[in-house]
């Protein structure tokens, strides 16, 4: 009996070991992990140059040291770099070659006009290189927008220099540059729209009525607000048109060209979160 009451103790001790031994290994796997990730999520610093390592798409480079960086202001054409199901885009080859022969091995300054990084952690840059033989500094997103291989893509809380860039495109687009000329890329009238749900469109089109309502502003390019294009504009947003001099009411009658992601409610709707989406046309 006493032997087998010694065998159970030192199987008893030997089992406690070991599971202290698997509870110690797993808390240093967690802290190890955890230390990963906190490092993954780490931001970016903020740099105001880097040498390009590597060129992702249209708009988006790589610097050493693995910082990605995001061409703002501009949407150049998608890849699918490996999404399921996911077409590239027409001309996004030619969009990515270009910004390769422009940034791949170049030291770059940045300059920054709003936000900085992004929600998937990517520093939002103005790119120039200043290394060009008639020492004038290059202007990236410039270049991209007149060789008509990137189209003007901006935001609430970061547009400097869209004015600048709008021109280009126009510039661009009047040339049949680039994508310009490929019907993907077309200008949409208010009557097309409805079948380019959930796709980033540019416009064109007469505003046939402008309100206010509920603080919301309404620009409605038909008659029947239910089903016609409308452009929508929420409370918080107005304050910029305000300052920007733009009434909602003022945009009765105008002819426009509007820019944004179009979505359904109420018929296709672009949501314009800043006055530079939606450009007034001359007659």
């Amino acid at each position: 009996m006493l032997y087998w009451a010694r065998a159970r103790s030192m199987i008893r001790r030997t089992t406690a070991s070991v599971l202290l031994t698997i509870v110690v290994a797993g808390v240093v796997a967690g802290v190890v992990a955890g230390a990963a990730w906190a490092e993954a999520r780490r931001p970016p610093d903020i740099v105001d140059r880097g040498v390009v390592r590597l060129v992702v798409d249209g708009d988006t480079v790589v610097l050493d040291g693995g910082t990605q960086v995001r061409l703002v202001g501009i949407q150049a054409p998608k890849l699918a770099l490996g999404r399921p199901g996911f077409r590239a885009w027409p001309l996004a080859a030619d969009a990515k070659r270009l910004l390769e022969k422009l940034t791949l091995g170049r030291s770059l300054r940045l300059s920054y006009g709003g936000r900085r990084i992004d929600r998937h952690g990517r520093l939002l840059a103005h790119l120039e290189d200043q290394r060009v033989e008639d020492q004038r500094a290059r202007w990236i997103q410039g270049e991209m927008l007149s060789a008509g291989l990137a189209r003007v893509y901006s935001f609430a809380d970061n547009r400097a220099r869209v004015a600048d860039m709008l021109a280009l495109e126009r510039q661009a687009r009047a040339a049949m540059l680039g994508i310009w000329s490929n019907s993907y890329y077309r200008v949409l009238t208010a009557t097309e729209t409805p079948k380019f749900i959930d796709t980033f469109q540019i416009v064109e089109g007469r505003v046939v009525s402008a309100a206010v309502v509920r603080r919301r502003g309404y620009l409605n390019f038909g008659a029947d607000w239910r089903r016609d294009f409308t452009v929508t504009v929420a409370p918080r947003d107005r304050r910029l048109f305000d300052r920007a001099g733009l009434a909602i009411e003022s945009y009765q009658g105008r002819l426009v060209r509007v820019r944004g992601w179009l979505k359904s409610f109420n018929g296709p709707m672009i949501e314009a979160t800043h006055p530079e989406q939606i450009e007034l046309l001359s007659e």
